[in-house]
């Protein structure tokens, strides 16, 4: 059995994105999330973007002090859609390093202005 907390406590600032991609996979199979489709996680995903942007809008427009919680808040919501694209990654067989430096080959090529 995956023991998720020792696996999480491994993670740490120098972790490759291959390890995190793993870890959330065991996390999605140890919680039984692993039956989840493409447009579940899709929902989802689309649901914690919605929250992050609330937790940005209330941080922004109401002026908030960021030292008295919302940061955290923030950086939990930030975390959540994280987790959502690597369990699309998932659903969708993609490892998440290749997809970014194959998107990236293309975009060298492009002109930005």
């Amino acid at each position: 059995m995956y023991n998720l907390e020792q696996e999480l406590n491994k993670l740490n600032s120098k972790s490759s994105l291959q390890e995190i991609q793993t870890y959330i996979n065991k996390m999605i199979e140890e919680r039984g999330f692993d039956k989840e489709t493409p447009q579940d996680v899709m929902l989802l995903l689309t649901e914690e973007v919605g929250e992050l942007a609330k937790e940005i809008r209330k941080t922004t427009q109401i002026k908030i002090d960021i030292s008295r919680g919302r940061k955290a808040d923030v950086s939990g919501e930030i975390a959540d859609v994280f987790m959502y694209i690597l369990s699309m990654c998932r659903v969708m067989n993609i490892d998440l390093l290749e997809a970014l430096k194959e998107k990236e080959e293309i975009n060298l090529k492009r002109t930005w202005k």
